[in-house]
C-alpha cells in the first residue's frame, strides 16, 4: 500500500462507517450531545444555580419538564449545563491523554533502544494501577476539584494511547516509503510527522472516539464520590450524587442525569464502533 492510499483512508473509511444504521444512531446522539453544550443557555428554561424552596422536590410539570431538585432547581437546565463540563472532559482528559500517549508512543516506537525502554517502563507502571484506584489517587494528592479529576482521567487512559501508537509505528517504520526518506536524506523529526505519525493514526481515532464515552462515566463517578465537580455545579455525576438519598420519593432528579450519561456513551460507542468496523479488515 503506498503512502497517499494509506493517508486516504481515514476520511473513506468515516465515510463507509456512517452508512450503517447503528453509526447514524450515534453520531444523531452526539451531534445532539453537542447542540446542548452548544446552546445551553438558550434552551435551559431556566438558571442552573437559581433556587426555589417553595418548588423544591416538584415532579415534572409544564413548568419543570424534568422536575425539581431538593433546593428547587431546574433539572432540566442543570442536565443541559451538565453537558458543557461532560465535553470539557472529554476535551481535557481524552485529549490530554491522546497528546501525550501519541508522543510517548511515537518516540518509543521509532527510536527504540533505551527511550522505548524508559517509555515503556513507565506505561507499564501506569497499566499495573486499576484505572479507577489511580485516578483516585491521583484526585487525593491534587484535591478534589473537576479539572484535577480530569487531568487524573487524562493519565489513567495515557498509557493504553502510548501503546497503542508504539505497536503502529513498529510496523510502519519498516515500510518502504520511510526507508525511502531515510536514504533522501529526510530528518527524524520530518520522517516521523511526515511519515510515520499520519500512517499510524487510525486505530488511534477510533480509541479516541470509545474513550470519549468512558471519559464522561469516569469523570462523573469522581463527581458522584465528591472528588470531581464540586455543588453547586450542574456536572451529572454530582447531580446524581444530589440524587441518591430522594430516590425513593424525587426519582427525577438521579434519574435524567443517568439518561444522559447513558445516551451519550453509547453514541459515542457506537460510532466507534463503526469506525473501528471500517478501519480493521479483520472486523469485516
Amino acid at each position: 500500500m503506498s503512502e497517499t492510499a494509506v493517508l486516504a483512508r481515514p476520511p473513506a473509511a468515516f465515510s463507509a462507517a456512517l452508512g450503517q444504521p447503528a453509526a447514524r444512531i450515534g453520531l444523531g446522539i452526539v451531534l445532539l450531545f453537542l447542540f446542548l453544550c452548544a446552546f445551553a443557555p438558550l434552551i435551559a428554561p431556566y438558571n442552573p444555580y437559581e433556587q426555589n424552596l417553595m418548588s423544591a422536590l416538584a415532579p415534572p410539570t409544564l413548568a419543570h419538564p424534568l422536575g425539581t431538585d431538593q433546593y428547587g432547581r431546574d433539572v432540566a437546565s442543570r442536565v443541559f449545563y451538565g453537558a458543557r463540563y461532560a465535553l470539557l472532559a472529554i476535551i481535557v482528559g481524552d485529549g490530554m491523554a491522546l497528546a501525550v500517549g501519541t508522543a510517548m508512543g511515537l518516540a518509543g516506537g521509532y527510536l527504540g533502544g533505551a527511550a522505548d525502554a524508559v517509555i515503556m517502563r513507565v506505561v507499564d507502571v501506569l497499566l499495573a494501577f486499576p484505572y479507577l484506584l489511580l485516578a483516585l489517587i491521583i484526585v487525593a494528592a491534587l484535591g478534589p476539584s473537576l479539572l484535577h479529576s480530569m487531568i487524573a482521567i487524562g493519565v489513567v487512559y495515557t498509557p493504553q494511547y502510548a501503546r497503542l501508537v508504539r505497536g503502529q509505528v513498529l510496523g510502519v517504520r519498516q515500510s518502504d516509503f520511510v526507508r525511502a526518506a531515510r536514504a533522501l536524506g529526510a530528518s527524524t523529526r520530518r520522517i516521523v510527522l511526515r511519515h510515520v505519525a499520519p500512517n499510524s493514526l487510525s486505530p488511534v481515532i477510533v480509541m479516541a472516539t470509545l474513550q470519549a464515552g468512558a471519559v464522561v462515566v469516569e469523570t462523573a463517578g469522581l463527581s458522584f464520590l465528591g472528588l470531581g465537580a464540586q455543588p453547586p455545579s450542574p456536572d451529572w455525576g454530582a447531580l446524581l450524587a444530589d440524587g441518591q438519598n430522594y430516590f425513593l420519593t424525587a426519582w427525577w432528579i438521579a434519574t435524567f442525569p443517568g439518561l444522559a450519561i447513558f445516551l451519550v456513551v453509547l453514541g459515542f460507542n457506537l460510532l466507534g464502533d463503526a469506525l473501528r468496523h471500517e478501519f480493521d479488515p479483520r472486523a469485516r
